[in-house]
């Protein structure tokens, strides 16, 4: 069997101009810098999200916002974390095209613009009603930026650097995670509003950094072939990834081959909406996959851990603030550090053996988390009568079960953080062709954000009715994803940009991409002396 030819030259995947590639060290190239050091605007899109998401998960353990707002619990308490997701499902639509016809620069800081509008609100807040609202601008305006960014980031990168750049996209979550929960951290103990106030405030420094500054980043070459401006695409590529020289033979495959993708996807389509992903079936074939990873990302017993933590540890007998918003802080800088490791690992490991490898331990980790939580919960003693809080026991259980329960909370979180953070993004950007990448990660957004507000509302009055026999489901369902992801995901890794979106339009069909991918691998590893790159 012949090695998969590229699409502009018939070389196989990256190998075919690994010999046109920088061979030194990315900080010592001047442009490759600038280059690297201007998409951090974009990344930081993940990390304004993070921030988002942490923040309201350390909100809860401050006294002054539960004062403030009435003690929310079960639906109340579920609005308040679920609007911002219902503000980004309403922009989810919209998004792409934004993104599409004014290109991503554009679209993002669009969002940003939205996102600080909400923030100045947020930070204003008078009442449940203001809040709220601010909450679902916020969302909204997330939406638009975070569509946009890893387009960018993904079509912009020098062809080597694209798997960890889009990887670390999603990783950076953790960053403003980490950020928000210190911030916390120091605030809770500030005797009025500005305790929960100067969290808010923050939230939108990274949006104010887009605002200004994204217009120096060079704009998307693929969208701006797309639109006809085929010359200042040229002059992009070659001056980031080939020092100006317009006539590399690199800067010459990457024009040519973005050239032909468009060609072919455009003779092969039938329409630019939102239809055209469930239109043929190597569209399908993308499309549960990526349907199926949104939901896995929020429903692998993370969004429980990430947004309702207090009641966890409250669970456990960890309930003073200080402790809360301490663990809360370290769990992000954990997470952070197993992320963004498994984001430079992703194109020597591979997507799909990093996916399986992270659903099985997640299993067995939360086999432990319920058999631990049973222990605790079942050696406590529990008062329900109000105004008892009836996530605290009235008298500890076995501190032996809490403390090993906190160990495999971190234990769950590397095992989820190796995959499904660097690769929710990357991977769907990926195997999407230009034409609907932007409204393919859309529906990647849409099914994360509908998997969220369904967690955020159910989570919190589930475990009230269920507490320690709650986590029996997640064990259950991280079952299914495992038998569903070893079915269906397709390796990638090897490829360029141009080529990972071509597996899906083969008539073997997907099981067969992956054979052909494991034969084709075995190939390049035999021809390795005469140039190709060897695994």
């Amino acid at each position: 069997m012949a090695p998969n030819v590229g699409i502009a030259d018939g070389g196989a995947g990256l190998a075919a101009y690994e010999h046109l590639l920088y061979k030194g060290s990315w900080w010592g190239n001047r442009r490759l810098l600038l280059l690297n050091f201007m998409l951090f605007l974009p990344l930081i899109t993940s990390y304004a999200n993070g921030f988002d998401g942490s923040m309201m998960n350390s909100l809860q353990s401050v006294k002054n916002w539960q004062d403030y707002f009435g003690h929310p619990r079960g639906g109340k308490l579920g609005l308040f974390n679920a609007i911002q997701n219902i503000g980004s499902l309403c922009g989810v639509f919209f998004a792409p095209y934004v993104s599409d016809y004014f290109g991503r620069k554009k679209a993002i800081f669009f969002g940003a613009v939205i996102i600080c509008v909400g923030v100045a609100l947020q930070t204003a807040s008078n009442g449940f009603s203001m809040f709220i609202a601010s909450r679902w601008l916020v969302g909204f305006g997330t939406t638009f930026a975070q569509s946009a960014s890893p387009l960018l980031i993904s079509e912009v990168a020098y062809p080597s650097h694209r798997p960890a750049l889009t990887s670390i996209f999603n990783s950076l979550w953790f960053s403003g995670a980490i950020v928000a929960a210190f911030t916390t951290f120091g605030t809770f103990r500030i005797p009025n509003t500005w305790s929960w106030r100067i969290p808010s405030l923050l939230q939108g420094l990274p949006s104010m950094f887009q605002i200004f500054l994204i217009w120096l980043l060079p704009e998307s070459p693929r969208w701006l072939v797309k639109e006809g401006r085929d010359e200042q695409a040229l002059r992009i590529l070659a001056k980031y990834h080939a020092d100006g020289d317009v006539n590399h033979e690199l800067v010459q495959f990457e024009y040519h081959e973005i050239k032909e993708a468009l060609r072919l996807e455009e003779e092969a389509k039938k329409s630019v909406s939102f239809l055209a992903l469930f239109s043929t079936p190597g569209n399908l074939r993308r499309m549960r996959i990526i349907v199926a990873i949104g939901f896995f990302s929020q429903w692998s017993g993370n969004g429980l851990i990430s947004y309702y933590l207090n009641i966890i540890l409250n669970g456990v007998g960890l309930t003073e603030t200080w402790q809360q918003t301490l663990l809360n802080g370290c769990l992000q800088i954990f997470n952070l550090i197993v992320a963004v490791n498994a984001s430079l690992l992703t194109e020597r490991l591979g997507r799909r053996t990093l996916f399986l490898w992270s659903t099985a331990m997640m299993g067995v980790f939360y086999i432990f988390i319920t058999a631990l939580g049973a222990e605790y919960h079942n050696t406590a003693e529990w008062n329900n009568v109000p105004p008892a809080d009836p996530s605290i026991p009235s008298k500890p259980g076995n501190k032996s079960a809490g403390h090993a329960f906190i160990a495999f909370l971190f234990l769950h979180n590397f095992a989820y953080a190796i995959a499904y953070t660097p690769l929710l993004v990357s991977y769907t950007v990926e195997i999407l062709p230009y034409t609907i990448r932007a409204k393919g990660l859309a529906i990647m957004n849409f099914s994360v954000t509908l998997s969220l507000v369904f967690n955020q509302y159910v989570n919190p009055i589930a475990f009230a009715a269920l507490n320690w026999k709650y986590y029996i489901i997640y064990v259950c369902w991280i079952a299914v994803e495992f038998v569903y992801i070893y079915l269906y995901c397709v390796e990638t890794k090897g490829r360029t940009l141009e080529e990972c979106s071509m597996l899906f339009d083969r008539k073997e069909g997907a099981l067969h991409d992956r054979v052909d991918h494991v034969n084709e691998t075995e190939e390049k590893a035999s021809i390795g002396k005469e140039g190709a790159i060897t695994p």
